[in-house]
């Protein structure tokens, strides 16, 4: 007696795969009898049908690998700081040149300077500007 269409059907019904229908020998007329889902859903009630439990496997945990090549290091944030207090300068002592408180000598000087990172931010430009000043006030000075 091949009862494979009902153990498909009745593992439709349940959503349980195939393997686990188990029918009870001393009920298959009952079971050969069953058309609709509903009967399928009493015999299982009344245990002419049985489910087997999962049999379940043993959860292999993935280890971590390392990426080939280079170790993810977190971002440097040099590269930013630098841009921001370079761009920051530059349009400074574009202004003053435009102003005409700078040379384009001392403009070029100050452009190399700024370049070679010897200024920390925007006041230490200002401080160093207005010590050449200064410096050079006190020279004119001398010379007359």
């Amino acid at each position: 007696m091949d009862l494979s269409k009902k153990k498909s059907l009745v593992a439709r019904t349940l959503g349980i795969g195939e393997g686990r229908v188990m029918f009870n020998t001393q009920r298959l007329d009952d079971i050969k009898e069953a058309i609709t889902k509903q009967d399928i859903r009493d015999l299982v009630s009344d245990k002419a049908i049985f489910i087997r439990e999962i049999k379940g496997r043993k959860v292999n945990t993935v280890r971590k690998r390392r990426r080939a090549g280079s170790i993810r290091m977190k971002p440097n944030n040099r590269k930013r700081e630098y841009m921001i207090i370079t761009r920051k300068s530059r349009a400074y002592i574009s202004e003053m040149r435009k102003q005409s408180k700078i040379t384009n000598e001392e403009f070029m000087k100050l452009r190399k300077e700024i370049r070679s990172k010897n200024f920390k931010s925007k006041a230490h430009l200002k401080e160093h500007i207005e010590t050449m000043k200064k410096g050079k006030i006190k020279k004119s000075g001398e010379l007359k």
